[in-house]
């Protein structure tokens, strides 16, 4: 069967390669070929975004991200909706998920998410987690006739931890809690003699022989401190070292050649030896230095002298996160504690006292007749936590300090301190 006949009396078959092929037919002359069908211009077939193809399973862009122009062009304008109408799944998803796109320039910003705990993907699944997958052991004792029975029964035998165990553990993971940028503590008592020096040193070795990160104590005693005292010293420098070189530190290496550092991680600025010249300490030299040092430590303490009306110590205050008030267990020393903190309310850092921790530290191997626990309950009501601190001997040395010749209940005292200062971290993360 023949197709229709052309003009010019020749047959033309109803389906032939030059309907389907863009190669020209031998037996067509070139001036009798079909023209190839011409496709529709790119930018006519541009991609038409249909709203219901969005997964809403899928993270959502950038709110920084601009969309391509032929896309804006090729979306179809939406009737505008009433005030009260929901916004729609894919604007619920990316507020859900990015709540700092909504927040103005200059705000401040909401709390960060918090991870969640996956569920089984049917719904009524128990959760995922170590806790509830992995059988727990019993933990091995730490002290007491506990530790001797397992021990002694080649760890066959295992009455779990005490109750002193535990609390010193749930005490280890309150200091170890998270602390983000640098928190500056600063030790203060009008009185000497109470141990104050000696405080800022256990507490910033307590600090550093538990947390992973950097602590310095700066030495801001104007009358020749003696912080530098109370670990090995390894250098000579002092602060106006770092001062004097403090265009040229750029590392952390660079400020470790101005510190000594024990054997509990501390490291210590040392201060001025020489009277005459720790005198001219300002607060500008001050704040130049916990400028410096903030860059590099996450935990600066600094040991201030009995006076609150030296050059530096405006500096001090205004720059500390925390106070740590250092008084004996004596009624002098009560009083004179008590003094600090009238002088701090009557000069506006009234704030700072509620911030600020009190220290009852026994300097003698006997109480007296002065009631601790009255005492205690005085300067709890003044400040956010009060912690004391028992007798010795190692400490009354006044030599170097070592974490591990302290008693065993001094050793706990000490970390129930940096506890409690920690607690403190969390509240500087929501002021900042």
């Amino acid at each position: 069967m023949t197709g229709p006949t052309e003009p010019n009396g020749q047959d033309q078959p109803l389906s032939s390669e030059a309907s389907t092929d863009s190669t020209r037919h031998p037996g067509v002359p070139p001036t009798q070929q079909h023209p190839a069908p011409q496709q529709p211009p790119v930018q006519q077939q541009a991609y038409q975004p249909q709203q219901a193809q969005y997964d809403p399973n899928l993270p959502p862009l950038s709110p920084h991200a601009q969309q391509h122009p032929q896309a804006q062009q090729a979306q179809p304008q939406q009737p505008q909706q009433p005030q009260q109408q929901a916004p729609p799944p894919q604007q619920q998803y990316q507020q859900a998920q990015h709540p700092y796109a909504s927040q103005p320039q200059g705000g401040q910003l909401p709390p960060l998410p918090q991870p969640q705990r996956s569920r089984h993907a049917m719904g009524g699944g128990s959760d995922l987690t170590g806790a509830q997958l992995v059988k727990r052991s019993k933990r091995t004792p730490q002290s007491g006739w506990r530790k001797a029975l397992y021990l002694g029964s080649g760890k066959l035998i295992n009455p779990g931890e005490s109750p002193a165990d535990r609390r010193r553990r749930e005490l280890i993971s309150q200091v170890n809690q998270p602390l983000r940028g640098c928190y500056k503590i600063a030790m203060l008592s009008l009185k000497g003699g109470v141990g104050k020096t000696t405080t800022t040193t256990t507490l910033g070795s307590t600090f550093a022989s538990l947390r992973g990160d950097r602590v310095v104590a700066v030495d801001a005693n104007p009358d020749r401190g003696t912080l530098s005292q109370k670990i090995p010293i390894e250098t000579t420098a002092t602060v106006r070292h770092l001062l004097r070189d403090a265009d040229r530190i750029t590392r952390y290496s660079d400020v470790r050649a101005y510190t000594s550092q024990g054997a509990s991680r501390l490291e210590i600025l040392a201060s001025e030896q020489d009277p005459a010249v720790s005198e001219a300490f300002s607060e500008a030299d001050y704040r130049r230095t916990v400028s410096l040092l903030e860059h590099f430590y996450n935990i600066v303490l600094t040991d201030c002298g009995t006076g609150l009306m030296h050059s530096a110590m405006k500096g001090v205050l205004d720059s500390a996160d925390s106070l740590v008030i250092v008084s004996s267990g004596s009624v002098d020393g009560a009083r004179s504690a008590s003094a600090t903190l009238d002088w701090l309310d009557a000069h506006g850092y009234g704030d700072l006292v509620k911030r600020s921790v009190t220290v009852i530290n026994s300097v003698r191997p006997k109480a007296g007749s002065v009631d601790l626990d009255k005492l205690a309950a005085h300067f709890a009501a003044r400040t956010r936590g009060v912690v004391r601190i028992p007798f010795d001997p190692h400490l009354e040395e006044g030599a170097e300090i070592d974490l591990e010749r302290l008693q065993d209940d001094t050793r706990l005292a000490l970390l129930e301190l940096a506890a409690t200062v920690a607690d403190g971290f969390a509240a500087d993360r929501m002021v900042r």
